[in-house]
């Protein structure tokens, strides 16, 4: 199954904006070729390497490989989001350097969103790199590798630089393969790109503007990913609740729409997604939850900052009582909401008084628990121009302060599932005990008692009866979930 199941395969793919795809030389030999990929940032970049190595798997036979010294393939997939990002890249091809001087054969590739905004500068830096490409491009790999072996031969002088970050729009999606399975968990990226233009962050140039995947496409990978046996679905995007996918008569399907189409594809039993946007969590989202039995009881929501002065610099385009209105609506249809959320601490401007506005938003909320960084400059954002006079050293306080805090709510959290019946997807058996499985609850939890083997890949009623860690605690199962398969 591609992109294209619910349509014959001769006909054009759903999207109107596609190209012909080049054709690849597969492999030409039984030898086994492999392949290292260096996964930096977010779980779209997570999701996209995973696509690349089906791709490549695919068209010239490379498995992969968790070590760089034996590879034939180096691939960087770059995130721009974290601090220095760019100066990380250049350390490690430094190290890789040192490996392509004792293999000159060896392929490097640098792609993601670093390779958007450094492409040229990274040929110029590290001119030994072979290939660069960015998230819209990484489906044209095999021919970009196909290009690379055609000029092995040649005259330094007439080799052509293979860069690749244009953005061809959502065409990437109709040429990937089919999604390689493992496990009974699996994401699907439904968008691309983001068009709020939040002052501090990088997508919108690096990404391009938001482009939905067409419905179909969408809930043809799922369907074939739980004829599969997988069980747990994350849909991923920039701004996962912005999406809009046109559907086979021209109409748009909202995110709400796609939810409850995709809770009803047999054998799907949970849905997750992120990164969710608070101007695009309306009432019929929240609705959902109600409606929705799959959808857990969990919520990565990023707000940012508690403070609306911070918001209003940010370009937000939301105050702090908008989120706190939805997340009240949310919490009325599903108490037992747990919410996380991303915080930028240091932002050029914050006061004290607005950073004490953030850590009370904080505990006012109850977050489960948060991806929280100190404020770093992405060049090319408008946030960069700011004046910043923060010392470094408050910057790194105040985080402190939010992650001292956090922390003890997750614990108290983690404390309060002891004596409670949670509903667990049986993920393996232990690696220490073959008598006891692992499982993860709705909240994220790794949840272990005994059982049988044969039960992996089901859903199961667990009673919690001992708090092993922050994020592991022990059960006794209460009921067992039919088989779907």
């Amino acid at each position: 199954m591609t992109v294209q199941t619910f349509i014959p395969k001769s006909a054009p793919a759903a999207s109107e904006n596609t190209v012909t795809q080049p054709a690849h030389t597969p492999a030409i030999d039984d030898s086994v070729k492999k392949l290292y990929i260096e996964t930096q940032g977010c779980q779209m970049n997570e999701y996209d390497s995973h696509r690349m190595a089906d791709l490549l798997g695919d068209s010239h036979g490379y498995v992969l490989t968790t070590d760089p010294k034996e590879a034939d393939i180096l691939l960087m997939n770059t995130c721009s989001i974290r601090e220095k990002a760019q100066e990380k890249v250049f350390s490690e091809l430094g190290r890789w350097r040192k490996l392509k001087e004792k293999n000159p054969d060896l392929i490097i590739g640098v792609g993601g969103c670093v390779a958007s905004q450094e492409g040229d500068n990274i040929q110029k830096r590290a001119n030994y790199v072979d290939m660069i490409f960015g998230p819209q491009t990484l489906h044209r790999l095999p021919q970009m590798l196909d290009q690379h072996f055609e000029q092995v031969e040649k005259p330094k002088k007439d080799k052509i630089k293979l860069v690749d970050i244009s953005f061809p729009d959502i065409e990437k999606f109709d040429f990937l393969p089919e999604p390689r399975v493992e496990g009974y968990k699996a994401f699907v990226s439904i968008m691309e790109g983001c068009s709020k233009y939040c002052s501090f962050c990088v997508v919108p140039y690096t990404r391009g503007e938001e482009v939905s995947r067409p419905l179909d496409d969408v809930l043809a990978e799922i369907a074939g990913l739980a004829e599969k046996g997988v069980r747990e679905i994350s849909l991923l995007g920039q701004n996962v609740n912005g999406y809009r996918g046109e559907t086979f008569d021209g109409k748009i399907c909202t995110f709400a729409d796609l939810l409850r189409l995709v809770a009803e594809i047999p054998g799907i039993g949970r849905l997750r997604y992120t990164t969710s946007h608070p101007l695009e969590f309306n009432d019929d989202l929240i609705q959902c939850y109600r409606d929705l039995p799959q959808m857990v009881s969990h919520l990565h929501l990023p707000v940012q900052s508690g403070s609306n002065d911070v918001l209003q610099a940010m370009k937000r385009n939301h105050t702090i009582d908008v989120y706190i209105e939805k997340i009240a609506k949310l919490r009325k249809v599903r108490p037992d909401m747990h919410l996380s959320s991303d915080f930028i601490i240091g932002f050029p401007g914050e006061t004290d008084e607005n950073f004490e506005e953030t850590y009370q938003f904080i505990k006012d909320m109850d977050f489960d628990h948060s991806y929280s960084f100190v404020y770093s400059k992405r060049p090319g954002t408008p946030a960069a121009e700011l004046e910043d006079t923060t010392p470094e050293q408050v910057k790194k306080e105040r985080l402190a302060k939010v992650q001292k805090w956090i922390k003890q709510s997750s614990i108290e959290k983690t404390d309060a599932m002891l004596g409670t019946i949670q509903r667990v997807l049986i993920e393996k058996v232990s690696d220490k005990d073959p008598n006891v499985l692992v499982g993860t609850a709705d909240n994220t939890r790794y949840v272990t008692f005994i059982g049988d083997p044969a039960w992996v890949g089901r859903f199961a009623e667990i009673e919690i009866t001992e708090i092993k860690t922050l994020n592991l605690v022990y059960g006794e199962l209460l009921n067992l979930e039919p088989d779907v398969a």
